[in-house]
């Protein structure tokens, strides 16, 4: 299995996986890229896996759809343009020879989705849109802090070497949030330091892995006490014992953080 993020717009990612042969895309807010990798690299386009319905997601399916006729699968209670398959919790996709497990992440978008395997000799595979990122996580356009929190923890909850595979290039930014929350995190600097040197060198800094963000993303930290202070020391209003308000008060001064 090979896996590509392919660059859209300033700062998305459309994330292909393909055999040699054939292909899955997630979230492919432009065609144009995804088109083009499809035609260098001579594959077929199996599916076009999408995980909620903002614009920078879903754009390309009408020109993807009409150019390959792969079929589009999505969150069903999520209006998503053209025709495709609702999917929800406890639902799988077989695909390119993995078994995809759909879990329900709302937050950012009230039906946001997520898609799981693990392929054959390989680490699992997490497609979580624009719910966590690496060192962060999405606005909360939709959804609310308490179900944002439950997504995120069964998130957090998959294995150590799940490579998390988020739809934007935030992480630089993310962690410098990050490092103002918890300033003494020891992993979170050293993993800032391979980040930057990352993009220095015009690579991603994703997929990221499980484990790492356990350590150094404040947003999947909400109950140890350095991050739980830090929010109570920006809003004295939070409740540091109660993981919801910690996280509200996180996502509000991440809103507002330059």
């Amino acid at each position: 299995m090979y896996l590509l993020p392919l660059p859209a717009f300033a700062d998305n990612y459309i994330w292909m996986l393909h055999d040699g042969r054939e292909a899955l895309v997630v979230d492919p807010g432009d065609a144009a890229p995804v088109l083009q990798a499809l035609q260098n690299l001579r594959l077929q386009l199996q599916a076009i896996l999408v995980t909620h319905h903002h614009g920078d997601h879903v754009g390309g399916l009408a020109q993807l759809h009409a150019a390959t006729r792969a079929p589009v699968y999505g969150p069903a209670r999520e209006a998503i343009p053209g025709p495709f398959t609702g999917l929800s919790q406890g639902q799988a996709l077989d695909l390119l020879g993995c078994s995809w497990q759909v879990l329900d992440v709302p937050g950012h978008t009230a039906g946001h989705i997520a898609y799981y395997a693990v392929p054959d000799d390989a680490a699992p595979l997490l497609f979580c849109g624009d719910t966590l990122f690496s060192g962060g996580c999405g606005r909360l356009f939709e959804g609310t802090p308490a179900q944002m929190l439950a997504s995120l923890d069964q998130l957090a909850a998959l294995p150590d070497d799940t490579r998390v595979c988020c739809a934007h290039e935030y992480t630089l930014s993310n962690l410098r949030f990050a490092h103002a929350v918890e300033p003494g995190n020891a992993a979170l600097l050293h993993y800032q330091a391979e980040c930057e040197a990352l993009r220095a060198q015009g690579l991603p800094t994703l997929p990221a892995r499980m484990a790492q963000e356990r350590a150094i993303n404040p947003f999947l930290r909400t109950r140890e006490k350095a991050v739980a202070a830090s929010a109570q020391a920006h809003d004295p209003q939070v409740d540091p014992h109660n993981a919801v308000a910690v996280l509200a008060a996180l996502r509000a001064w991440k809103n507002d953080f330059r």
